[in-house]
Formats: structure tokens, C-alpha cells, sequence
């Protein structure tokens, strides 16, 4: 008896679906091969590189000195007088007390335990790299060594700016970090940090790189990464999967005070500079010009002609300094330094503070809606130069009236007299009266000096009135002014 299904019979359709299989195994044989998707790669085994580089992390220990009471070994009568009332004798070795000799206590030093960081050794003969804020204050230094030596260290030097210090101990033959190249540091990369959280010696944590020129407003832009970092790793090194150091553990962000998953590293070329100068001279030389600089936001930059937020805006140069004599001006926005372009003002901060001293570059400054270059040759200096915040000049009796221009910013403004010029060392501008409306909204306010009106400079109110007359009025005014020894922008938004 033969079987059917669906009027054919069992050998029919076994018959058939055997074709149909045969088919579809030939269409799949001819198809082109799917790409397979690679095997995910097994954790980094970190053992060996620490046993490569372990050796060559030391943990630092930091004394202080401070002023003890002095005493002079006696127990004070008030403790006597308590041994007498509840013991009925005063303690052995403190007789009764008796007419004291009257001399002078002498005073006395006592050293006390400051702190615990890291480091790693630079030179086999003994050269050691750390953190500044390890060592500050300390009266003595001293490295423990993996193999349980100790060495009182001397201080080579510390730069505060960029948080690195190099101390050197008198030993031979020891072991060295290899230095790694920071430009081929990926983000996304494995890293491992090895030193003393706590005071635990050797500690070793890994994690990965997470982002790489991460501006925290220091002096170098820094490594940030997931590793674990709490207090008593600062100054140990960041090591990469081949063994190379590539940055120096120093902050962490926290809202506790312990670790909390990010963590920022110095870059090892920035540390090395200074390395190199602190062990050949004991202190870090840095370029200065002699401004007070401050960003540029997004609505400033589009309304006098800049394009993109970027650039540093001069807010003020101290006068005779090196970017006066190049002539830079206040409301200057710095766009490049030599070949580098400037986004930021830490850009520019940080280019500067590398120059040597001495050296001449050349200032692309936006002045007034175009570009102009300025020669200048850096000074010497461990920080910017402030203003020295003068006061403002006494006001003089004004008659200034409102202007028909000025009214509809919400502004009254008057002539700046000779004596005013002369003290504010201004060669022209106009100053504010009253400030309302619009001009009150955009952050002006009476004493305010203008010094330029929609990339106009004005020094009178004639001028005043002209440049405000000439202003698109549907878009916002830029404003220059200047506040104290401060210059910045402001937008007059007129109103709807």
C-alpha cells in the first residue's frame, strides 16, 4: 500500500523534496562565503609586564617637621595633682612639686610622617620621577625599592605647574623604565598602573586609555582612563601592553575623595621635558608674553566676522611686556602662534609656556573684522603676568546726554577727558553713564569704557554714534569694553 500526500504519492514527494534539496544545497555551494565574524579577543594577561616593569616602581615615603610643645619630660603639676587625689602618692620618678628652676624651654623639632606616593626609576644610577604634590613640604624623602631597600632621596626638583618632581637616590645598577611613544597611545588601548594606594606597596591595576588631550585646565593637556587611582598611586607610572611607561598617575575625579572610575595621567613626553630640565638645572624655564587672555564664545565669534568659536581673546597686556612691544592690543583674539592654530585659550597658554625664552614667533591676531601678524619675542616667566588692578579713575562731572543712537541701545555715553586717557593708558574710547534696556540685558553698566562698536574702534562719541548708525539692526551688536583692567565682548540684542 503506498501512502499519499496531498494526491501524490510518499515516493513521488520523498522523489521530489530530494531534488529540491540537491538544488538548494548547489545554489548554497555556488553563493558567495559569508564573512565570519573574528573570534573576540581574551582579556590582556598583565603578569608579565609586571614583572618586567615592577621592579623599577618604588613607593615614597615623606617626612615634615614640626613644632613640638617642647616639655622637658615632667609631667605637668595639674597631672601630679590628679595622681595625689586618686592614687594618694604622685607617679614614681615625679616628686612633689617644689620651686621650679626658671629657665627657658628650648623649642624642639619632631618629624612626623607626611604622606605615601609612587615613582619609577629614569637612570639605573638612581634618578627618580614623581609627582610634585608627593613631595611639597617634605623635610625628608624616603623610596622604597621592590626588594625592601630603603634610600633617603635628594630633591633634584619640582615643577609645580605641570605636578612633576625628580628626586635621586645613591645607589647603582638598578632597574629603569622604558619610555613609550605618547603619540601611538590609542584610545581604547589597555593600560596598567602599578604603585602604593594606601600605602599598599606594589599594587597593581589595569584598565583603558579613555580619552586622550583631555583639558582639565592644567598646564599640559592630560591622559584620562579608567584605571584605578586613590591616594598613594600619584607618581606612579601608566604602562602601556608593551611594557613602555606612557604617563605619570596624578589626579583623579572625585566627589568622595577615593576613586570613582576616572582618572587623569601626565603624558610622558611632557614629563620628560621637564625631567631633562629639572635634572640639568634644577628648574623648569617657560616662555611668557604678558597677556591675561579668556575664550570666545559661539554668538561673539559670528557677530564680528570670526566664523566658529576659536582663538584666545585678549582681555589684557601688561604694559612693557613682551605682547605690548609687539603691539598687541586689548579685545585681540590670538588665532595661531607660529604654525599652530589656536582653539582655546590653553592652546595657547600651552604653546607659549614651551617656547624658550628668547625665542621670536609670530601672533595671528582678529583685530576689528581682519587678520593681522605681530612679531614677538617671548620673555622668561613661571606664570602669566597679571594686571596689577589698578582703580578705576574718579569719575569727573559729566554732561553727557543721550544720543538718539545711543537711546535705542539703552545707553548714554560721554567723552573720555584727557586725565582719564592718561590714567587708564587708553588712547580713546567712550564711557558709559547709564546702561538700560538692551544694554543693562547684555551686561553693561555705568564706568564701562567702550572701546569698539561692531569691529569699529571709537574714541569719541562722535565715532559712537556713527559706528551704531552704520550696525545691521536686526542682528546683535558686538560691544568691546573694557571693565577694570579687563576687556571683553558683549551683545547688544535689540529689542522685538
Amino acid at each position: 500500500m503506498m501512502f499519499k500526500v496531498e494526491g501524490h504519492t510518499l515516493r513521488s514527494y520523498l522523489f521530489a523534496f530530494g531534488m529540491a534539496c540537491s538544488a538548494a544545497m548547489g545554489f548554497l555551494s555556488a553563493a558567495p562565503a559569508i564573512a565570519q565574524t573574528p573570534q573576540a579577543r581574551g582579556l590582556p594577561d598583565f603578569a608579565d609586564l609586571v614583572e618586567q616593569v615592577g621592579p623599577a616602581v618604588v613607593g615614597i615615603r615623606t617626612v615634615e617637621k614640626v613644632a613640638s610643645s617642647g616639655g622637658s619630660g615632667e609631667m605637668d603639676e595639674e597631672m601630679q595633682e590628679f595622681f595625689r587625689r586618686f592614687f594618694g602618692q604622685p607617679l614614681p620618678g615625679n616628686p612633689r612639686p617644689g620651686p621650679r628652676p626658671n629657665r627657658p624651654q628650648q623649642p624642639q623639632e619632631e618629624e612626623r610622617p607626611r604622606g605615601v606616593g609612587s615613582g619609577f626609576i629614569l637612570s639605573a644610577d638612581g634618578y627618580v620621577m614623581t609627582n610634585a604634590h608627593v613631595i611639597e613640604d617634605a623635610s625628608e624623602i624616603l623610596v622604597t625599592l621592590t626588594d625592601k631597600r630603603e634610600f633617603k632621596a635628594k630633591l633634584i626638583g619640582a615643577d609645580k605647574r605641570s605636578d612633576v618632581a625628580v628626586v635621586k637616590i645613591e645607589a647603582t645598577s638598578l632597574p629603569v623604565v622604558k619610555v613609550g611613544d605618547i603619540s601611538k597611545l590609542r584610545v581604547g588601548e589597555w593600560v596598567m598602573a602599578i604603585g602604593s594606594p594606601f600605602g599598599l606597596e606594589n599594587t597593581v591595576t589595569a584598565g583603558i586609555v579613555s580619552a586622550k588631550q583631555r583639558d582639565t585646565g592644567d598646564l599640559v593637556p592630560l591622559i584620562q582612563t579608567d584605571v584605578a587611582i586613590n591616594p598613594g598611586n600619584s607618581g606612579g607610572p601608566l604602562i602601556n601592553l608593551r611594557g613602555e611607561v606612557v604617563g605619570i598617575n596624578s589626579q583623579i575625579y572625585s566627589r568622595s575623595g577615593g576613586y570613582m572610575g576616572i582618572s587623569f595621567s601626565i603624558p610622558i613626553d611632557e614629563a620628560i621635558r621637564v625631567s631633562d630640565q629639572l635634572r640639568a638645572t634644577g628648574r623648569v624655564s617657560r616662555g611668557l608674553i604678558g597677556v591675561t587672555i579668556g575664550s570666545v564664545s559661539k554668538d561673539v565669534a559670528e557677530s564680528i566676522g570670526l566664523g566658529k568659536a576659536r582663538g584666545a581673546l585678549v582681555s589684557s597686556v601688561v604694559p612693557g611686556s613682551a605682547a605690548d612691544k609687539a603691539g598687541v592690543r586689548e579685545g585681540d583674539i590670538i588665532t595661531k602662534y607660529g604654525d599652530k592654530a589656536i582653539e582655546t585659550p590653553s592652546d595657547l597658554s600651552r604653546s607659549v609656556a614651551s617656547t624658550k625664552p628668547g625665542a621670536k614667533n609670530t601672533l595671528t591676531v582678529f583685530r576689528n573684522g581682519s587678520t593681522r601678524e605681530l612679531s614677538v619675542t617671548v620673555a622668561e616667566g613661571d606664570a602669566e603676568a597679571k594686571p596689577s588692578g589698578k582703580r578705576q579713575p574718579e569719575r569727573e562731572e559729566s554732561q553727557a546726554k543721550p544720543s538718539a543712537a545711543g537711546k535705542a541701545l539703552g545707553l548714554v555715553v560721554s567723552d573720555l577727558t584727557e586725565a582719564q586717557k592718561k590714567e587708564l593708558k587708553m588712547r580713546g574710547g567712550v564711557r558709559i553713564e547709564a546702561a538700560s534696556d538692551a544694554a543693562a540685558r547684555a551686561g553693561l553698566r555705568e564706568g564701562d569704557v567702550i572701546l569698539a562698536v561692531g569691529n569699529i574702534e571709537v574714541s569719541s562719541v562722535k565715532e559712537f554714534e556713527s559706528a551704531v548708525a552704520k550696525a545691521d539692526k536686526g542682528k546683535p551688536l558686538s560691544v568691546l569694553f573694557r571693565r577694570g583692567e579687563w576687556a571683553q565682548y558683549a551683545l547688544i540684542r535689540p529689542a522685538r
